[in-house]
């Protein structure tokens, strides 16, 4: 019998009774369920890792409190679709529940359209979130808000929703489903129970019965899963391959590379912010002093992107990626960085020189602090012939600027100034 509906769907707890895990929240008691039963629920923020029941205790509390339900995702909907929603919800005398996945996605002014309907009791807002809402969204709204955290999922609730699907695929399918072995389902899923249901079954659905009988193995799943997941996942080993080969390709100079790589992102609803941040490192890392508008560019697209979120940062991010591949290269920044910490953890707290000590009271100056400095400005060039370093370390070279035409200008420029004293 075919399944239509992918089976983290079907088995949508309908009633608190039901529902596995948050016993914080909504156990016998719990703060949340007091107010479900009481029939006064906050508009609220739900925080908390992916698949861990946000979606479902939404439509549960639409559900125990009889009220109209209305979802939007802040990926596809704007200020338009929420307005349509919030008129919508006017005519109802209980006032209307309105789910929002993903709220840290909406900008300020898609929040700012809540505010008035959420204060005025029109809708009971009901946000969900991965990000820290301090941060994502705004105070006004948030202040509005009741903010519950969710916990992830143990392996008790895990094995729990394990064997709910696991009989229920057996009663649809009429054959007896046996998990020998859960290790890579649990590895799989990640703690996402959504995730764990649907490659439970995929697994089911794949294997041929023998004698009417499936064993779930582990070398089985991970078969299976191979074959029929190899798309992007946000919040698995997916995402760390499809971020790592954006960066090399921006790394390598492949404007081309890089805006695939992004277009995958994007079609998946990756978070721009992550996009950008990534961004933000390698304009440092990878281009540093070769270009350093990179970085500006860098941060303004992390400032721009939090501001007009998608679809339209999408935009945004393919002009810097493409800035960034475009841009000449050099690591020498971060290298320097690398070798001075070298050095720090293997001589440890040396000095600091007395003559570029600060020398705030009197007593400090009498036994030598500041003593000999030299003030840049008051010489040609801007440059006095000090040293910097300890004496132990004395004339270590930590920056070695890049093979490229702005960083050959600044190791002219250090030779001029030093000499020999650093080997530039």
């Amino acid at each position: 019998m075919p399944i239509h509906k992918p089976l983290a769907e079907q088995l949508r707890p309908a009633g608190l009774t039901e529902y596995i895990g948050q016993e914080h929240l909504v156990g016998p008691g719990a703060i949340l369920r007091r107010a479900i039963e009481s029939g006064s629920v906050p508009s609220m923020i739900m925080w908390g890792p992916p698949g861990v029941g946000k979606t479902t205790l939404a439509h549960i509390i639409s559900g125990e409190l009889g009220r109209p339900f209305f979802t939007l995702s802040a990926v596809s909907s704007g200020v338009r679709e929420v307005r349509e929603v919030i008129a919508t919800a006017r005519g109802s005398e209980k006032g209307a529940i309105l789910f929002i996945d993903e709220i840290h996605r909406f900008n300020k002014s898609q929040q700012d359209s809540l505010l008035s309907a959420v204060e005025q009791g029109v809708i009971t807002l009901i946000g969900a979130t991965t990000e820290n809402p301090s941060f994502e969204v705004i105070p006004p709204l948030l202040s509005r808000c009741q903010v519950y955290i969710l916990k992830e999922l143990d392996l008790t609730h895990l094995t729990e929703l394990l064997e709910r699907g696991r009989k229920f695929l057996e009663q649809l399918m009429g054959l007896e489903i046996r998990i020998k072995e859960d290790k890579a389902l649990m590895r799989v899923s990640g703690g996402d129970a959504r995730k764990l249901l649907n490659a439970l079954e995929l697994v089911v659905q794949a294997m041929p019965p023998g004698k009417g009988e499936i064993v779930v193995t582990d070398d089985e799943v991970m078969n299976v899963v191979q074959k029929n997941l190899a798309l992007y996942d946000k919040s698995g080993e997916m995402h760390f391959d499809i971020i790592s080969a954006f960066i090399k390709s921006l790394r390598g100079s492949d404007p081309n590379g890089a805006v695939y790589w992004l277009a995958r992102m994007v079609e998946a609803g990756e978070d721009p912010k992550f996009i950008a941040r990534r961004m933000v490192i390698l304009a440092s890392e990878d281009i540093g002093n070769a270009n350093p508008t990179a970085l500006v560019l860098a941060q303004a697209c992390f400032d721009a992107v939090h501001t007009t979120g998608y679809p339209e940062c999408r935009i945004i991010l393919s002009q810097t990626a493409t800035y960034l591949a475009c841009s000449p290269k050099s690591n020498a920044s971060y290298m320097a960085i690398e070798k001075a910490l070298g050095h720090v953890r293997n001589h440890g707290d040396l000095p600091v020189p007395l003559h570029i000590r600060n020398a705030p009271t009197r007593l400090m100056k009498e036994i030598g602090y500041g003593k000999g400095y030299r003030y840049a400005h008051d010489f040609e060039d801007n440059f006095a012939d000090l040293e910097f370093l300890p004496d132990r370390i004395r004339g270590t070279t930590f920056y070695e600027p890049g093979d490229n035409p702005r960083e050959k200008e600044m190791r002219e420029r250090l030779r001029k100034l030093w000499k020999n004293k650093y080997g530039y």
